[in-house]
């Protein structure tokens, strides 16, 4: 029997590394001759790296940028098992966790860094990058990382602008001369699973600067800036992402990749199962586990299990669902491919506990679950049998 499970991390509980590694436990203690293929997965946020890394058995690299604020930090980059790919999150080097609570302000923060990870895999002559742009502490609308490749943000009188989204208020010329001529032939694909546009009420200030820091008036100040970036950005490269969707996500990165390199913004789930060829992995598999921290109406609107569910669905293959929650509109679910959807909680349970106990919640709910789908099959075995009998007897 070959089971594939591949479940995206608990978040603040277990990477999807470690929840693949409780799920195959539980298998075993269930059915011990079983083949067990690990594929921890991703949706662009924390924990993409890890997940493609370990799938594709590639390498993880260390290199010292500049974090939101300005100061040095090691942040890790992987390369995948092809030799050929990179994969990036912006997070590593340029989001919120690198800020401390009482210092987060997206009018200040840079993702310079990000573009010092963009220039290092160039620089080990990798032409080809998945980067993830989740979880940000920014709202520069990837002016930092633009800057780290070369571009050069000017004011009225030619001076570069400071670091921080609230300067876009100063930009008079973008030059993009010196840009890393190399960007040219470099194939970037941006696991972006937000729609939302670069300014407005539902842009990337709006919605996401409160949780960056961001005040009522911060929030005014620095969409009207991101509005100006985009129109002066226009008029440079041709491109008008304002209203683009996406083009807000990651404090308006998306908006800094699609004007300043070559990239396509794509559903995260999609590129990761791509990354890792998954219609092959699923296509020899006799069911799926998948999984994730809570379940809910959103997770219908292509997080990872739906992405897992979608490609087993093409091959007929069943899949079932951990979830550390099952929150409002779960069921939605099962109309987009999975086939049984479980809670890892067997008890009424406080919240920390759980988390703190997931990994072995996890295993548990596991082999609950190939004890059921043992009897099934015991029972289809039974039904089987009778049918066969019946053919016999007629």
């Amino acid at each position: 029997m070959r089971i594939v499970v591949a479940p995206d991390s608990f978040k603040g509980s277990a990477s999807a590394v470690a929840v693949a590694n409780a799920m195959e436990a539980g298998i075993l203690s269930v059915f011990s001759d079983a083949e067990v293929i690990k594929v921890p997965i991703a949706d662009g946020g924390k924990g993409t790296i890890e997940a493609l890394v370990v799938a594709t058995g590639g390498q993880i690299i260390t290199e010292t940028v500049l974090g939101p604020l300005g100061n040095p930090l090691e942040a890790h980059w992987g390369i995948l098992g092809d030799g050929e790919t990179a994969v990036i999150e912006m997070a590593a080097a340029s989001g919120l966790p690198l800020v401390p609570q009482d210092k987060r302000n997206p009018c200040i923060t840079t993702t310079y860094g990000t573009g010092e990870l963009i220039k290092a895999a160039l620089d080990r002559g990798i032409r080809k990058l998945i980067i993830g742009i989740g979880g940000s502490a920014t709202n520069d609308g990837g002016m930092g990382m633009a800057c780290a490749l070369g571009a050069k943000f000017l004011d009225a009188v030619g001076n570069s602008l400071p670091s921080g989204g609230a300067a876009l208020q100063q930009l008079t010329k973008i030059d993009v001369s010196q840009m890393d001529a190399r960007l040219a032939e470099t194939t970037i694909v941006v696991a972006c699973d937000v729609d939302n546009p670069l300014c407005g009420p539902q842009g990337a200030s709006a919605i996401y600067g409160p949780q960056k820091g961001a005040t009522i008036e911060m929030i005014a100040e620095l969409d009207a800036a991101l509005a100006k970036f985009a129109a002066i950005a226009k008029q440079v490269t041709g491109k008008d992402v304002a209203q683009y969707p996406g083009a807000g996500a990651a404090g308006g990165l998306g908006a800094g990749l699609l004007l300043f390199t070559n990239a396509k913004l794509l559903p995260g789930v999609e590129i990761i199962l791509e990354a890792v060829r998954f219609s092959n992995i699923a296509r020899e598999a006799d069911f799926i586990i998948t999984g994730e921290g809570c379940t809910d109406f959103q997770t219908a609107c292509g997080k990872a299990p739906v992405g897992v569910a979608r490609i087993a669905r093409t091959h007929d293959v069943p899949t079932f669902c951990l979830s550390g929650s099952l929150g409002k509109g779960y069921e939605e679910v099962y109309s987009c491919g999975i086939t049984g959807l479980m809670s890892i909680i067997p008890s009424p349970m406080n919240l920390a506990d759980c988390m703190t106990n997931a990994p072995e919640l996890i295993e548990a709910a596991a082999e609950r679950l190939c004890h059921v789908i043992k009897r099934s099959m015991k029972l289809g075995d039974r039904k089987n049998k009778e049918i066969r009998k019946a053919h016999v007897l007629y």
